[in-house]
């Protein structure tokens, strides 16, 4: 008989053990959304444009709460703007149908080969699984590229680049490689008022009706820009702007990120980010910030949190 009793008492201490345990994590879960509310109420009906890249699309669990993410952002009351890239997925692609490609201070040059491929990916691939992923998170979403309503009016991009032997400056035939000239707000306001979450896709239309191919970071500064949007965030695959000892600068007037180009701290890839940055903030953003998309969660934690992410750009 007592050993029957026994099995009941330990039964119930375990139930009860158990209790303890997920009113500690409901506890815990309160305590985070209370201390959220600060900044839920901050950003209460504030444009945040977010540029989604290319390398971070690839990992399933990385897309599914960036997804979450972005609902939860709408949900609180932030007006989200998601501006995607497709690097690695266009040149996949191109290697697949055997099309040459080459590159120039890091912009592919996109022939009229390309960029009919350039387009495919882009807008009939990674942009409808974008927007899937956040209507299946319970967003409502739709797709556009900015040749939709011309909402990027785009024109062709000039480089040049100086030769070994004359010692001038030669203009480099990019292709059909753009960058904006004009963003249509009114197309992504009507999107916004009616309660849905823009996705762009980077491809932009020349005056006279040609495509160009631009780059999401661009496009995401300039869309951040014609909204006068309070938060750019750029998500890419390191934690942000690094010194030259290897830390991470969590905040940047744009002052001193032009310095840091200068002596060589911000080098390589990392220049044309914190240069879209810096244009975004010249032209009224609030903040520019450049995050880690491969951590969970991470447009939550910069938002939401006291310390967040990532290395902060503001006008100064």
């Amino acid at each position: 008989m007592s050993s029957g009793t026994d099995d009941i008492n330990y039964q119930g201490k375990d139930e009860r053990v158990q209790n303890l345990r997920l009113l500690a994590k409901w506890r815990a879960t309160a305590r985070v959304l209370t201390e959220a509310l600060p900044y839920i109420l901050r950003y209460d009906q504030k444009t945040v444009v977010v540029k989604y890249g290319g390398n971070a699309m690839g990992e399933e669990g990385v897309a599914k709460h960036f997804a979450q993410d972005i609902v939860l952002m709408r949900q609180t009351g932030i007006d989200p703007v998601v501006v995607h890239g497709g690097g690695p997925q266009i040149g996949a692609m191109l290697n697949r149908l055997e099309i040459k490609s080459s590159f120039v201070d890091g912009l592919r040059v996109t022939d009229q080969a390309a960029i009919d491929v350039v387009e495919m990916v882009l807008t009939g691939t990674i942009n409808k699984q974008i927007v899937s992923a956040i209507n299946n998170a319970g967003g409502r979403a739709v797709g556009v590229s900015g040749k939709d309503g011309q909402l990027i009016i785009a024109k062709k991009l000039a480089r040049s680049k100086k030769n070994a032997q004359t010692g001038q400056d030669e203009p480099v035939d990019l292709g059909f490689v753009g960058e904006p000239d004009h963003v249509n707000t009114e197309v992504l306001q009507s999107i916004v008022g009616s309660d849905m979450i823009a996705v762009i896709a980077p491809i932009g239309i020349g005056k006279t009706g040609e495509t160009y191919n631009i780059n999401a970071d661009t496009v995401a500064g300039a869309v951040a820009g014609a909204l006068n949007a309070d938060r750019l965030l750029l998500l890419t695959d390191v934690p942000g702007v690094m010194d030259r000892n290897g830390n991470l600068i969590e905040r940047l007037t744009t002052t001193e990120a032009r310095a840091l180009i200068a002596d060589g701290t911000i080098s390589g890839g990392m220049i044309p980010k914190v240069e879209t940055c810096i244009d975004a903030v010249d032209r009224g953003v609030t903040a520019a910030v450049i995050l880690d998309g491969r951590i969970q969660h991470v447009l939550l934690i910069e938002l939401f949190t006291e310390h967040g992410a990532g290395t902060m750009i503001v006008r100064g």
